[in-house]
């Protein structure tokens, strides 16, 4: 996963990128830590035209209080620089990835 440190660099990666996931972690958040190479690693074999991104929201909380991420770990999907899917907490990974698949083979393909 790539980190996005400013609201500039979300905003642009947004924007300009087809079809983006941006997962909100916290440095001490054990979940965030154990969630995370789950979703890199299904959404890297399951959607692969997925770009990842990481934010680290107790580093920066301007950008998390923008997209209203007021816990973690939170995931926000982009599909045409629009948001389509905002999952948090406690997340089943398989059915993340399966409510995705319609949607990104709609756009994607």
């Amino acid at each position: 996963m790539k980190n996005l440190k400013n609201l500039n660099e979300v905003n642009e990666v947004i924007s300009t990128v087809p079809a983006v996931l941006i997962y909100f972690s916290g440095e001490n958040c054990s979940v965030c830590t154990a969630l995370k190479p789950k979703i890199e690693e299904q959404v890297k074999s399951h959607l692969p035209k997925i770009e990842i991104y990481e934010v680290k929201a107790d580093f920066y909380k301007e950008i998390a209080s923008n997209f209203s991420v007021f816990s973690i770990p939170t995931i926000l999907v982009f599909f045409d620089s629009k948001e389509f899917k905002r999952e948090g907490r406690n997340i089943s990974v398989l059915n993340f990835i399966e409510e995705l698949r319609r949607p990104y083979n709609l756009f994607m393909e």
